[in-house]
């Protein structure tokens, strides 16, 4: 969501006294201090308490470092809260709009597209709980977990009816020609191209072929089970394995978007950048600029990607990996060299707040098409598995699925729903609705693929964390139960309900750990910092290969988002790779010491880690 980046003075309709900068407010986080209140009169005595008549929050602040705040406004109904990560070392305008503050977000198909919402100068995550501004007392700021000693500066805060758009106060650049961040250091960092060329033929000679027996699939040479030619699951001794297709014990250790490409959008924001990407079809584009891809034009020259996917297969066995998860690029598949997972070509998440319209004359048609499709595959003993989609966003929230399908356009799925919530519009009724759709989209989508390609398996829906037991019991037709699990440690309840209702093995389909520094918040969980992130990954996959229904681990993701955001504004340190395709070594020999380890931990010989991670 690109705003414009300038407006007119006309443009801001705001109060005469809020206009003029206030005196700059400052906060330092650290120890124990890791939130600030104001009162509302401390920005300026005239800013109204009733802000029903705006439509926008401006703000001209400066953050020190790149974290994720959480931004309060407390009102007298309630406390409306928003997550903000503002482009940080720099002065900057930016605009919260307050609908994100008062209406519930219904706007997107997954997880993500409803909760992530992008502004030029800040990436902005909706939380808590949406309602009135008419009583607004308070402004706080709050950082619960602090690395270093980050301050944050708000010297302006202003309501306004109309967008005033966001922008670059500081007339700097903050990111340099490889795409890393200006404003920060640390080790490896490139100054120079030849720095850079160095840095990458040493790794590449030191790459070894990894040690951890596997066959050519992954699986674990020394055990024996059926093959097939597929891979399968079965439960051995109490535990369940996935089984490859030579016979062999396989846990997957998986890693997500392995692509050579990270778009960020220049557009209004320039002055961000020393240097943009050019507009090819591989640098940059509609998509954006990808920093990374441009960077491996200058590792490799013209003919980059051919190299690109030779080097990545070698890093990804020496790294102890064995799968290429979702989102990733597909000639890792044509290439036959690792095992991968795919996503069926039915659109799960279409409808309103992702609910599928599954009475849709064409549904049924469709899920047939995207089974033909799938069949092209059904010989393909390198593919994993097939998930059926992504990080629905409705369970817990089927009220409000309800709603956001009767407010749409007429169709067939809302014309059901209201035929259904005549006989009563209850909170019960409208969950059974929405269950039942998802009951008929597994069940047409399944029937359709086992008739096209009987050889390989479903690996689930790659939940987006707890969802309803009616959710779980109508996925019993999986081979694999998946749902991805951003903690420090996986969510046993939610294995233990699928155990007990279903019975089948489960895969984590997301995880990653980052840490605050080079331009990036440090994603979904956080680490102290880069020894750390190595630590928290040993701790979560080992922890959950000691568990008997566990089957895979998938890291999310390959390479770090881009210092100013991808299209959805995230801007994480979660790869295993840096920008300038410099890998993290302590991420990389913590992973490689925790898949040595994978067999004896999930056979129940060895018990797992039990050092935990460091915070800040």
């Amino acid at each position: 969501m690109i705003h414009r980046p300038f407006a007119s003075a006309a443009a801001l309709l705001v109060l005469a006294a809020a206009t003029a900068p206030c005196q700059p407010k400052r906060v330092v986080f650290q120890g124990t201090q890791t939130s600030q209140t104001w009162a509302l009169k401390d920005f300026d005595p005239a800013l109204p308490s009733d802000w029903s008549g705006f439509d926008f929050l401006v703000l001209e602040m400066r953050l020190s470092a790149p974290e994720r705040l959480e931004f309060r406004i407390h009102d007298a109904a309630g406390v409306r809260a928003v997550r903000l990560s503002p482009v940080p070392n720099a002065w900057i305008r930016s605009v919260v709009p307050l609908a994100f503050l008062t209406k519930e977000a219904t706007q997107g198909t997954d997880l993500a597209s409803v909760s992530n919402k992008s502004r030029p100068m800040m990436f902005l995550n909706l939380m808590g709980s949406p309602g009135p501004l008419t009583a607004v007392r308070e402004i706080e700021v709050s950082l619960p977990n602090p690395v270093g000693s980050p301050s944050l500066e708000i010297r302006s805060l202003r309501l306004a009816k109309e967008d005033p758009g966001d922008a670059l106060i500081d007339a700097k650049p903050l990111v340099d020609e490889f795409g890393q961040w200006m404003g920060d250091e640390w080790p490896g960092k490139a100054k120079t191209l030849e720095e850079l060329k160095a840095a990458w033929a040493a790794e590449e000679k030191a790459l070894g072929a990894g040690d951890f027996n596997y066959d050519r699939y992954g699986g674990y040479l020394g055990t024996e089970a059926k093959a097939t030619g597929f891979f399968r699951v079965e439960k051995i001794d109490g535990k369940w394995w996935i089984v490859d297709p030579d016979g062999h014990y396989f846990f997957s250790a998986g890693l997500d978007c392995v692509t050579p490409a990270s778009a960020t959008s220049p557009q209004g924001r320039q002055g961000l950048f020393a240097a943009i990407p050019p507009a090819t079809s591989s640098t940059g584009g509609r998509g954006g600029a990808s920093f990374y891809t441009w960077n491996m034009v200058r590792r490799f020259g013209d003919d980059w990607s051919a190299k690109w996917l030779d080097l990545t297969v070698r890093r990804i066995f020496a790294w102890g990996f064995n799968t290429v998860g979702n989102w990733s690029d597909q000639r890792l598949f044509a290439a036959h060299r690792v095992p991968y997972t795919m996503t069926l070509g039915v659109r799960a998440n279409s409808g309103p707040m992702g609910v599928a319209d599954v009475y849709d004359p064409d549904f049924e048609p469709s899920a047939e098409r995207a089974a033909v499709q799938a069949e092209a595959r059904k010989d393909d003993p390198y593919l994993l598995g097939y998930f059926l989609g992504n990080e629905l966003p409705w369970p817990g929230r089927e009220s409000v699925a309800a709603d956001a399908i009767l407010a749409a356009a007429d169709s067939p799925l809302q014309r059901e729903l209201k035929k259904y919530l005549a006989a009563g519009d209850t909170p019960d009724r409208r969950r059974e609705f929405i269950y039942q759709t998802y009951r008929k989209f597994v069940d047409t989508v399944i029937t359709a693929f086992r008739k096209h390609d009987p050889n390989h398996m479903i690996i689930g829906f790659r939940f987006g964390g707890r969802v309803a037991p009616e959710i779980v019991t109508a996925s019993k037709s999986f081979d694999i139960y998946s749902f991805n699990n951003y903690s420090y440690a996986v969510n046993m309840q939610e294995v233990e309900k699928v155990r007990t209702l279903i019975d089948r093995p489960v895969l984590i389909g997301e995880f990653h750990f980052g840490t605050p520094g080079r331009g990036m918040t440090a994603g979904l969980r956080q680490a102290a910092n880069q020894e750390e992130r190595g630590v928290a990954y040993r701790y979560y996959v080992e922890n959950a290969a000691a568990n008997p229904s566990l089957v895979g681990t998938h890291w999310f993701q390959w390479l770090d988002e881009p210092n100013t955001g991808r299209n959805d504004g995230e801007n994480y340190n979660i790869g295993f790779v840096d920008v300038a395709d410099r890998p993290y070594t302590e991420l990389v020999a913590a992973a490689q010491a925790t898949h040595r380890r994978l067999l004896a931990v999930h056979s129940g010989k060895t018990p797992p880690v039990t050092r935990e991670a460091r915070t800040q």
